[in-house]
């Protein structure tokens, strides 16, 4: 019984103190469960059987062979004349074969597969780094929204009560009904206000509930990590850019394809062996092992053809390899720039707010004395609003860009 009370109690505080939901958290189960990231592990796998597929070439390739023949007319030579006869027969047999040279066209063949199979745990990698990414923005978009709905909520309290103070001083006959009607006004736009940030705070929550495939509830209680995100990343994201490598490793893979088919042209030489049981009106074996060498001589075209394409495709990739450095380079400098802006938006607003809340003091002190107006006030309330939405805003902008910057360097936490 003491067991159950203590599990039913530790149900009934998880039930009023709602869902507890960690940043970290929500990153290791989009990482476990979200479909990109297995089927880029899919993709490895894949590439991980294409490397056994190309050394399969180096081994030796052996094959059963089988015929029968109902009928069969086979040629006899007597006294110099041929007759033929009418018989069924048979055959089963064996045979090896094992590559000796092919002027390296298969070594190079697994070398590529082997980059291949590097491009994908690139690829997944960089699956992980942009999924977590997404996790951490949308995570903090609910910290925003729900600090937002919070700061909506006391500015709809503040303008109900000025609207509750402007009706008594009319009625006092020391405002008029402007100041009342005004301020009803702003109770309206207050609560539209309200509303919209509960709506933004759950479309955040849907979005990140279908990236961590878990539903979340509305009253989850979630950790601040805003204020962690002060540290900036100076190192270049060009050596640490999971889609970068990839990119260099496909120049490597495409090169060594070229090498490849540009090796077929030679041909192979292979050694041969092969045993045969046949029944031809006669039982016997017959055996064979030799080497064989096969030098093509014509395709019609399309060994050519394929060099061409292959040669192609590796300039293609080194384009789109300087194409990328670029734009990744271009990327991390403007998010370092963000970064930097955001730690100044930072100040400024925090200035701005403790300005504000002080001069929102007075002008609802000088009002209640018949010395303000009420448009002073709520232009006053405007400003304490405006910065505290800001300075959320900028601690958002500041940890988004420092985000960012973990993603394009491939970092996953």
């Amino acid at each position: 019984m003491k067991k159950i009370s203590y599990f039913l109690s530790i149900f009934i505080i998880t039930t009023l103190h709602g869902q507890n939901l960690s940043l970290e958290e929500c990153v290791n189960k989009a990482l476990s469960t979200h479909p990109d990231v297995k089927k880029a592990a899919l993709q490895l796998q894949y590439s991980q059987q294409g490397l056994d597929v190309a050394r399969a070439d180096y081994l030796p390739q052996v094959t059963l062979n089988g015929e029968y023949d109902p009928t069969k007319t086979y040629a006899i030579s007597q006294n110099g004349l041929f007759t033929t006869k009418e018989n069924d027969g048979w055959s089963v047999g064996a045979t090896l074969n094992q590559k000796i040279w092919d002027f390296s066209k298969t070594l190079y063949a697994i070398k590529a597969q082997g980059v291949q199979e590097e491009i994908s745990a690139l690829n997944l990698q960089e699956t992980q780094a942009f999924l977590a990414y997404q996790v951490k923005l949308q995570y903090e978009l609910m910290v925003v929204f729900r600090e937002a709905i919070r700061v909506r909520e006391n500015d709809l309290k503040a303008k109900e009560a000025l609207y509750a103070q402007a009706q008594g001083l009319v009625q006092y006959g020391m405002k008029t009904t402007a100041d009342s009607t005004r301020f009803l006004s702003s109770v309206y736009v207050a609560k539209d206000n309200l509303n919209r940030a509960r709506a933004d705070f759950d479309k955040a929550r849907t979005v990140l509930s279908h990236i961590i495939n878990e539903p979340i509830e509305p009253d989850v209680i979630l950790t601040d990590t805003l204020a962690q995100n002060t540290a900036s990343a100076q190192e270049s994201a060009l050596e640490d850019s999971p889609s970068l490598k990839a990119l260099q490793k496909q120049v490597t893979k495409n090169e060594l394809t070229y090498r490849s088919i540009n090796a077929s042209h030679y041909g192979s030489l292979d050694a041969l062996a092969s045993y045969t049981r046949q029944n031809a009106l006669n039982l016997y074996d017959t055996t064979s092992v030799g080497v064989t060498l096969k030098i093509p001589l014509y395709s019609g075209g399309r060994t050519s053809a394929l060099v061409e394409q292959a040669q192609i495709a590796k300039q293609t990739s080194q384009e789109e390899l300087n194409s990328k450095m670029l734009s990744l380079k271009t990327d991390f400098e403007n998010t370092l720039v963000d970064w930097q802006r955001s730690q100044f938006t930072i100040q400024t607003k925090a200035s701005q707010l403790k300005a504000a809340m002080q001069t929102q003091a007075v002008i609802e002190g000088r009002y209640q004395e018949g010395l303000a107006t009420y448009l002073e006030v709520l232009d006053a309330t405007a400003l304490t609003l405006e910065a505290e939405l800001g300075l959320l805003q900028g601690e958002f902008e500041r940890s988004s860009a420092y985000h960012k910057l973990n993603y394009l360097q491939g970092k996953i936490k």
